[in-house]
């Protein structure tokens, strides 16, 4: 690594070093000094603050299309995604300060951990070798299965962490042997080598070998963006999990799945027409988006609800990486309708755990009847939460139409009529059961002995947040439109 390259992992550096400041700060400085509500305060306050000082970090990377230390890509396309990253765990931090007030005496490390998520994610969205990216992908994997039990004395919470890990475990390892299969085949673990050893290479004799190889490596990707088959861990961990983890591992961890995602197969084999992978995603999105829908009908608990929809919402996105273009100056080139998709699928799903985390807090009830009559109970929580359920549906003007409509547009300018009309038909099936929860909130006559819920300051701040955001992409997009576009010419960009 040399010296100048420094400036371009200023936000890896930052990240690294606010975490360990907040650790630090929790044992030696606050944890002596003051109560362990006075930590709970003041812990989040600094964990925002660096995430705020890593994003100023990332200006010098603006404009650049580089590689630093070797492996880490300095593109748009990676900064896209650490700014998405910064703002998702901003969120989570937002929501879980009132959430973990009594819950464990622990806080201060939650607050750490979030701070190495996001360092993970960086490192993850920026990585060029398969070697960074299955070492950052398993960074980001055990942090997150820490937080997924972090309440120890839950069992719930340890149910869903161990869930999580052998999933994971699994994962990882049959990702890796795909890895070595890919190695074996082109002798190099740079993307861009791959590609060059591919199309240079008697591609017929090895088509046998990288079909299995991209097979394995969707059971690491899929793992991490809830694809079926490799989301049977989603729904359990989804609901034993603290709540705002949950909001986490269904947005921004999520987002990671489909960033490695679409760096790997767009750089390494985008340009190499005889390995078939389109074929295979098209067929992995029309399973996850149409057993995530049908099963999400039947559910009665929100954050399991959530977790299937999060399941569904997974099969649209992968639509765009299925059409992704090799001409970035399309209108829908497949992958800027991934990012658009996965920015206001951000806001949306983590206004709506908001909501959820809220109501639970003052509550103590996830399920659906709970919510009857909320629009007496909690005007503005319910208000937001339709705002939140009509972008997760697709309806206009929403963030969540937005993205739809880029990547079915890039369905159309594919011409997959077929993939497309399945995405239609599951579009409709997912309006019925987000707007169930809609009918309870207006139309079922509330419980009278359900008192108010209160709004603490964070809730308000995160819920505000989120719903102006998500109505905004929807009534003002062009930025937002041109950000990503940008952001998917750098990755395409390297097609040979």
């Amino acid at each position: 690594m040399k010296l100048s390259d420094i400036v371009y992992v200023l936000p890896e550096l930052v990240l690294l070093l606010g975490a360990a400041l907040v650790f630090l700060l929790d044992i030696l400085w606050l944890r002596r000094a003051a109560s362990a509500e006075r930590r709970m305060s003041w812990l989040p306050g600094v964990a925002i603050i660096v995430l705020l000082v890593a994003a100023l970090a990332m200006i010098p990377s603006q404009g650049q299309q580089l590689v630093a230390a070797t492996m880490i890509s300095v593109d748009a396309f990676a900064l896209f995604f650490k700014a998405l990253a910064l703002m998702g765990v901003g969120l989570v931090i937002l929501t879980a300060m009132p959430y973990m007030k009594g819950r464990t005496p622990f806080g201060g490390e939650f607050y750490a951990l979030m701070l190495v998520t996001a360092l993970a994610i960086s490192l993850a969205v920026s990585a060029n070798n398969l070697i960074l990216i299955y070492v950052s992908f398993e960074f980001l994997s055990i942090t997150s299965y820490v937080l997924a039990g972090y309440f120890r004395e839950d069992r719930k919470s340890g149910e869903a962490a161990l869930k999580y890990f052998l999933y994971g475990a699994t994962a990882s390892a049959v990702m890796l042997y795909g890895m070595s299969l890919i190695y074996g085949a082109t002798g190099t673990t740079d993307l861009a080598q791959i590609s060059a050893a591919l199309r240079t290479r008697d591609q017929a004799d090895l088509v046998w070998l990288m079909v299995p190889a991209i097979i394995m490596l969707l059971a690491g990707f899929g793992f991490k963006a809830s694809l079926v088959p490799f989301h049977q861990w989603a729904p359990d961990t989804y609901e034993g999990a603290p709540t705002p983890v949950t909001a986490f591992l269904s947005t921004a961890s999520k987002a990671t799945g489909f960033a490695i995602l679409m760096r790997v197969f767009i750089t390494a084999f985008g340009g190499v027409a005889s390995i078939p992978w389109a074929p295979v995603l098209i067929v992995i999105a029309v399973i996850t988006m149409s057993l995530g829908n049908l099963v999400a009908l039947r559910q009665t608990n929100v954050k399991r609800l959530l977790a299937y929809s999060s399941i569904a919402q997974a099969g649209y996105i992968l639509i765009g990486v299925a059409a992704a273009s090799a001409n970035p100056d399309l209108t829908f080139n497949g992958i800027n309708g991934v990012l658009i998709y996965l920015l206001a699928y951000l806001f949306t799903n983590l206004g709506a755990f908001a909501v959820v985390i809220a109501i639970e807090n003052e509550t103590g009830k996830v399920e659906i009847k709970d919510y009857a009559g909320l629009i007496y109970r909690a005007p503005l929580l319910a208000g937001a939460l339709v705002i939140f359920l009509l972008s997760l549906a697709g309806i206009p003007p929403t963030g969540g139409f937005l993205g739809k409509f880029f990547v079915f547009g890039a369905a159309v300018q594919s011409q997959m009529w077929v993939l497309l009309a399945i995405a239609a038909i599951n579009t409709v099936v997912a309006a019925f059961y987000y707007l169930n929860i809609a009918r309870y909130m207006f139309f079922t006559p509330r419980d009278e002995a359900a008192a108010r819920v209160r709004v603490s300051p964070a809730f308000a701040v995160t819920v505000g947040i989120t719903a102006v955001v998500t109505v905004l992409l929807g009534l003002a997009p062009q930025p937002l439109i041109e950000w990503a576009s940008a952001s998917a010419s750098s990755l395409l960009s390297a097609l040979p």
